[in-house]
C-alpha cells in the first residue's frame, strides 16, 4: 500500500511584523505592548488590555483592568481607543460581607459630546438594607450617572470614573437614605463612539 505524501505545512509565523500598541493620547500615548501580525489591517479591532497600575503607576489601582481597541496602523505602530473598563471580580467578591447589601445599577448613558457608555456602579450597604431602601439608592445612583455624563465630555467622565471621583459623589449623596460601606464603578463599555 502507498503510502500518502505529507503536504509541508508553510510556516507563516517568519512573515509575521511586530507592532507596538500605545494608548491613545488621552491616556498619555504610552506603550502598552506589542503583537505580531502578517497584514496591518489584520490588528484592526484587535482588543487590549492593560491595568491602571501599569499606566500611572499607583500600585493601588492594580484591580482596575482597562480595555483598548486598536483603530489604526501607521508604519510599526498601533493606536488604539478607550472601550471600556472592569474592576476584578476578586476585588468585588472581598468587598462584599454576609450581612450586607449589594445594589447594583446598570446605566446607559451619552456624554456631552456623543458616546453611550454603559456604566455598572455597585454599592455594599453597612448592614442589610429594605428593598424600599435598596429602590431609592438604586434611584439616586441612576440618577447621578445620568447627570454626570450630560455635564461632562467622554474623557472627563472616563477621568472621573477612573479616578473614583464619580463613585465618592454618589457614596456622599446615597449615605444619606442608608448608610453604605462602599461604592464603586466596576464596570463600563463604549457603546458607539461619536
Amino acid at each position: 500500500m502507498a503510502k500518502a505524501r505529507r503536504r509541508r505545512v508553510r510556516d507563516t509565523w517568519k512573515e509575521k511584523q511586530w507592532y507596538t500598541i500605545m494608548t491613545p493620547k488621552d491616556f498619555g500615548d504610552q506603550e502598552i505592548g506589542t503583537t505580531p501580525a502578517r497584514e496591518p489591517e489584520q490588528l484592526m479591532k484587535r482588543r487590549v488590555e492593560s491595568s491602571l497600575r501599569e499606566l500611572t503607576g499607583d500600585f493601588s489601582k492594580q484591580y482596575i483592568k482597562l480595555f483598548f481597541e486598536i483603530n489604526e496602523v501607521a508604519g510599526d505602530t498601533a493606536t488604539t481607543s478607550f472601550v471600556g473598563h472592569q474592576v476584578t471580580t476578586d476585588y468585588v467578591r472581598s468587598m462584599i460581607r454576609r450581612g450586607t447589601s449589594r445594589i447594583d445599577s446598570i446605566v446607559n448613558v451619552t456624554s456631552q459630546d456623543g458616546v453611550k457608555l454603559k456604566v455598572h456602579v455597585l454599592a455594599i450597604t453597612i448592614k442589610r438594607a429594605k428593598s424600599s431602601q435598596q429602590k431609592f439608592i438604586r434611584e439616586t445612583m441612576e440618577k447621578m450617572v445620568q447627570n454626570a455624563a450630560k455635564d461632562k465630555k467622554f474623557q472627563e467622565l472616563i477621568e472621573d470614573i477612573l479616578g473614583g471621583k464619580m463613585a465618592s459623589h454618589i457614596y456622599h449623596e446615597s449615605k444619606k437614605i442608608y448608610p453604605l460601606k462602599r461604592v464603586e464603578t466596576i464596570k463600563t463599555r463604549v457603546i458607539v463612539e461619536k
